[in-house]
């Protein structure tokens, strides 16, 4: 059965469901032909379901509970760019009175909802209709949005403070930073994957064809997203579209992968085709109950006890007792006041009714809310503080579902008074290199980061050794023209070069040396500074970061705005003309903090020149203000910020990315970042942290988008190698990434940046703190013309286990350089002549 088409045997369908009552994984050519399971078959295919259905419940503390959210519907828009076969909610511009809801038509719903008892608005649209339709683009434009997504964003704050209900929003397609925007107005938000059969989105005919946004691998990449960004997301199947059983069972175990690594699939609704009349696929045959009873079996036996899974009540033809006996736990939304504008002709069940079957099968209906009980009781990092005042006065705290008595009422939607507390281990920056760290990880390593396994499972694949000959080629190209490896035609050379050992890497690093000798001279430069991390609570989950607390960890602290502008002040005492700031992105920063803390520093010594925030915090900073990513670096420039470091790059390829970072921004949004920076006159550093689970070739791929975005703008003052610390580094730990680069990775990236950089970037930094005194003088010898800064405190590497120290005086620095023959002098922050 491996293509998934033919009808499995009987000896194949008894050996799949003795592994499954066994507890035994399941193969995908096993759960394909469990789909198949009728009459005995399917009977004990349930029975097997519903256990781990009820051992799951017991161990949420809620066994024999079948959950729903009361809800409104609001159809925000019927318009949409694609063009799905089935489908009778989108419609076009002059079949309806209006090309969206007006904000106060939503308010009407949402009260109408709250005067019911209903807690949950659930906000369906067509996807970016302003992209197909010039009716939808004008609208938006007459009301001062620039895209569907902003009037999403303004109505659910509309909700919330005018009704309390809570938004659950199905926009479709989201990027990273959509997400990230919107995750402060909604605690969940869903799409259904549908199915992860490309031919049904790629071949005339199909289903999706002629619909962008259902592309398979663009639904994945969403729902991985919602997981990096931290959003409780329902997603799921619709059965009986034309796939094969194959196909639906990979996509099962899709939504399982994404699950395991993210921990975010909240819900996964598996949804029976209806067929709809005015519809392309109007004549085909609707999905099978019992087929839907098996679809929902085998989703339990692969997802797990711990998943909660849904078959919506309005498209069931009253079969409650087979959906619950097949494993679902959760009847989906149900609305006492608006239709199913999606199904419109299957009205919902009355709430009495659905209790009454569901009490009959031997459960109890409870009430939940839009976000799931497990991350209601969570809170960090699943709900924005924002939310938390809404959530709170809907939920039981004990229970995380829904007080059913309760009326929403609206609520200002606002950070909480007093949410960014000061204090926790203030005195880590000098702590520890005394003291040390209390623990070698945080308390939630086993949850926090995903599944190891999963994690494990994308690291990417290394480059193919390279030839004598390309690397004679590449020596010879690097002492000619250095800057043409970045060519894709001289990759061969490059990556060659990368290889490097022995004779020709001494050659390759005299070379080097050579190139920085022409290019800037022999003087060693530095700068006065003082790093000031001023948060270290964070809940993205970056898997290399060992600086990461939560709030309630032993390690974890926050500084006040004073706190921050004394240490200034004490740096400028001490000769410093820089500090570095930079912090965790602690979800109970107030948004006014970023500007704040400049301004302090500026109206303490206003002559500090102030280096902060990497683009994660910038991007995260104009996420919660709602506002883009320029509008925000403006105000912080505005507000006396001066430059931005590059940091946050790590490996600026993607697939490197999401094994190391899992949260952080993409490749494409740091660039964007940055070269927004550039653009408002911000200039930045640019990095890359090398020797955990990368590979030469994405070490060149990463050269060539710092080139080419220094092209573009001319921003770059540096660019600065960060070898990986990998001791106290969660990845590491967890026996993913390697220990850190070798002493000759260490040798040849730097060679490398100077060569690759050449004429573009003219500073190559090597980083004492991470590389040692005697490190940093070899690799002054090897390109590189700068030794950083002072510092004056240093936690980040040091919380990952470097044993290099967290400070160096000026003295130590000129030994530094002495050390490599070489002469130091200070330096400004954007390279000038200083002291």
């Amino acid at each position: 059965m491996a293509d998934g088409t033919d009808q499995p045997t009987v000896a194949s369908l008894r050996r799949a469901l003795r592994r499954a009552a066994d507890g035994r994984a399941l193969d995908p050519d096993e759960a394909a032909a469990l789909l198949a399971a009728r009459g005995e078959f399917l009977d004990e295919l349930l029975a097997v379901a519903g256990r781990i259905r009820d051992a799951g419940l017991a161990d949420a503390g809620r066994p024999g509970v079948v959950t729903f959210s009361k809800k409104v519907f609001v159809p925000l828009t019927r318009l949409c760019r694609d063009r799905c076969h089935y489908c009778t909610f989108a419609t076009v511009p002059h079949r309806l009175p209006a090309p969206y809801l007006e904000r106060d038509e939503v308010l009407a719903i949402a009260a109408a909802g709250a005067a019911q008892g209903c807690k949950e608005a659930l906000f369906t649209l067509g996807d970016r209709p302003e992209e197909r339709w010039p009716q939808a683009r004008q609208w938006l434009t007459e009301r001062g949005f620039d895209s569907t997504l902003d009037y999403v964003r303004a109505c659910a704050i509309a909700v919330l403070e005018e009704t309390g209900l809570l938004p659950h929003l199905n926009p479709g397609v989201l990027s990273w930073a959509e997400l990230q925007r919107l995750k402060p107005v909604a605690p969940s938000m869903g799409m259904m994957l549908e199915t992860t059969a490309t031919r049904l989105w790629a071949e005339p005919g199909g289903p999706h064809y002629g619909s962008p946004d259902k592309e398979p691998a663009v639904r994945l990449r969403v729902l991985a997203d919602a997981g990096r960004v931290g959003v409780p997301f329902t997603t799921g199947i619709l059965i009986g579209i034309g796939e094969t059983p194959a196909e639906r069972v990979d996509s099962i175990f899709a939504i399982r992968r994404s699950a395991r690594e993210y921990g975010h699939v909240q819900e996964v609704i598996v949804q029976n085709f209806r067929a709809k009349p005015d519809t392309a696929m109007r004549g085909m045959p609707d999905a099978e109950l019992h087929e839907l009873a098996a679809t929902v079996a085998v989703a339990r036996i692969l997802l797990g006890p711990g998943a909660r899974i849904q078959a919506p009540p309005n498209l069931i033809e009253g079969e409650y007792d087979l959906l619950l006996r097949a494993g679902i736990d959760d009847w989906g939304g149900v609305s006492p006041v608006t239709p199913d504008h999606v199904n419109p002709e299957r009205p919902w069940p009355h709430l009495d009714e659905l209790a009454a079957r569901t009490a009959a099968a031997g459960f109890t209906l409870r009430e939940r809310l839009t976000v799931y009980p497990e991350y209601v009781r969570r809170a960090d990092p699943w709900l924005d503080p924002r939310l938390a005042a809404h959530v709170a006065a809907l939920a039981d705290p004990a229970t995380g579902l829904a007080v059913e008595s309760a009326r929403p009422v609206g609520r200002a939607w606002q950070e909480p008074d007093a949410a960014f507390v000061p204090g926790g281990r203030t005195d880590l920056h000098t702590t520890i290199d005394t003291t040390g760290r209390s623990a070698d990880r945080r308390g939630d390593f086993d949850s926090v980061y995903g599944d190891w396994a999963e994690v494990g499972a994308k690291l990417p694949t290394a480059a193919p050794a390279a030839s004598g000959t390309e690397l004679r080629a590449g020596l010879r190209l690097a002492a000619e023209d250095p800057a043409a490896l970045l060519e894709p035609r001289h990759e061969a050379a490059a990556l060659a070069l990368f290889a490097a050992d022995g004779a020709a890497l001494d050659e390759l690093c005299r070379i080097a040396d050579d190139v920085r000798r022409d290019a800037v001279g022999d003087d060693v430069t530095y700068v006065v500074n003082r790093n000031i991390n001023f948060s270290n609570v964070c809940y993205v989950g970056c898997r290399f970061c060992a600086f990461a607390q939560r709030e309630r960890d032993a390690d974890a602290y926050r500084l006040s705005v004073e706190q921050v502008a004394d240490r200034a002040e004490q740096a400028w005492a001490a000769g410093a003309t820089e500090v570095c700031m930079q912090g965790g992105i602690d979800p109970k920063l107030p948004v006014t903090a970023y500007a704040d803390l400049v301004r302090a520093i500026k109206a303490r010594v206003p002559g500090m020149h102030v280096h902060a925030y990497s683009p994660m915090e910038i991007v995260t900073g104009a996420a919660k203000a709602g506002v883009s990513i320029r509008d925000w670096l403006t105000e912080l420039r505005d507000a006396g910020l001066d430059t931005i470091p590059g940091t946050a790059a790590e490996i600026l390829d993607d697939e490197v990315r999401w094994v190391l970072t899992k949260g952080k921004l993409p490749a494409a949004t740091w660039v964007e970042v940055v070269g927004t920076a550039h653009e408002l006159g911000i200039r930045s550093s640019s990095t890359m942290m090398y020797g955990h689970v990368d590979h030469p070739r994405q070490w060149l791929g990463h050269f060539r988008v710092l080139a080419g975005l220094q092209d573009r703008t001319g921003g770059f003052t540096e660019f600065v190698a960060l070898p990986f610390v990998h001791t106290n580094a969660p990845i590491y730990l967890a026996g993913i990434a390697r220990p850190g680069p070798t002493w000759r990775e260490n040798r040849v990236v730097h060679a490398m940046a100077r060569l690759l950089l050449h004429g573009r970037i003219d500073n190559i930094q090597c980083s004492w703190v991470k590389l040692g005194d005697s490190g940093t003088a070899e690799l002054l010898r090897s390109g590189c013309n700068d030794l950083g800064g002072t510092l004056m405190e240093e936690t980040i590497s040091r919380m990952a286990g470097s044993d290099h120290g967290s400070a160096r005086t000026v003295a130590q620095l000129e030994r530094i350089a002495a050390a490599a023959g070489r002469r130091a002098r200070p330096r400004t922050t954007v390279y000038g002549y200083a002291g």
